[in-house]
């Protein structure tokens, strides 16, 4: 091939790539030097972390900035009430920075080609001597599900599904369609989801795997895993990206309030 139809034929291949993929990185903006179906650069597909704490409720895994919350047994208040449906949760990070964009990105902006690397974050969060009778995605209303295109969860539940060799069964559903969570209290947000899910199918004796994107208070959670238990689960685990991660709050808050009294500067 000529040397100037080849350099036409390459402008014109990566003006092509440009219209598909995207110059800078959606995440921190950089220019992207490699092509891929994916719009973030491999630096921010592997900058979020592992979420850590030194206390935790042993159930939920609710991260504490202390031991004060905890019973003798390592259980949190809503744990001790049984509010919370589910048996255990296992989350990969905290609902901030760059895992919180990449998420949005993922569910908001629809660049599901980020399901495969959000896969390996949820599968990093489970402890490989579990085991699992069936996966099963957190369900999104009918209505909720046409509009957005796909159901974030159901895309999360398959790459884990591949890796755990595990079934996934849509065995729950919304029956009613429910209010945003973000803004309502924890009472709140309970009361909205009751009575939300309805089992499918019968789950007898089943450990079933919940997977959901993020876990803020636990209450569509927990109203879904009662539906599966009312449908004879066993027991509930669920399996999320991130979850909110209050300890920041509290800090904060002490900060303040110790530099109100004096006791630090501001």
């Amino acid at each position: 091939m000529p040397g100037g139809v080849h350099h036409a034929a390459e402008r014109v291949v990566c003006g092509l790539l440009n219209l598909v993929f995207p110059d800078d990185c959606r995440v921190c903006e950089q220019p992207l030097h490699e092509v891929s179906r994916i719009p973030v650069c491999s630096r921010c597909l592997n900058q979020p972390e592992r979420l850590t704490a030194e206390f935790y409720c042993r159930t939920c895994r609710t991260p504490f900035v202390n031991r004060h919350p905890l019973d003798e047994t390592g259980q949190c208040p809503l744990c001790r009430l049984g509010l919370n449906g589910f048996d255990e949760v296992y989350s990969f990070g905290s609902y901030e920075g760059t895992l919180r964009t990449l998420i949005h990105l993922f569910k908001f902006e629809r660049v599901k080609t980020l399901s495969r690397r959000l896969g390996d974050f949820l599968v990093l969060a489970l402890p490989r001597e579990q085991r699992f009778d069936a996966i099963v995605p957190m369900p999104l209303h009918w209505h909720r599900r046409w509009q957005r295109g796909f159901n974030q969860s159901e895309l999360l539940a398959r790459e884990v599904a591949r890796r755990w060799n595990v079934p996934v069964i849509r065995a729950v559903r919304r029956k009613r369609p429910t209010v945003p969570q973000a803004g309502l209290t924890s009472a709140q947000r309970r009361k909205n989801v009751q009575g939300a899910f309805l089992a499918r199918q019968r789950l007898d004796g089943l450990h079933v795997l919940l997977i959901d994107d993020v876990l803020t208070t636990g209450a569509t959670a927990s109203a879904c895993a009662r539906a599966l238990k009312r449908a004879g689960a066993a027991r509930v685990s669920l399996a999320t990206l991130a979850r909110r991660d209050r300890r920041e709050g509290v800090e904060m808050f002490s900060r303040i309030q110790a530099a109100a009294t004096g006791g630090a500067r501001p």
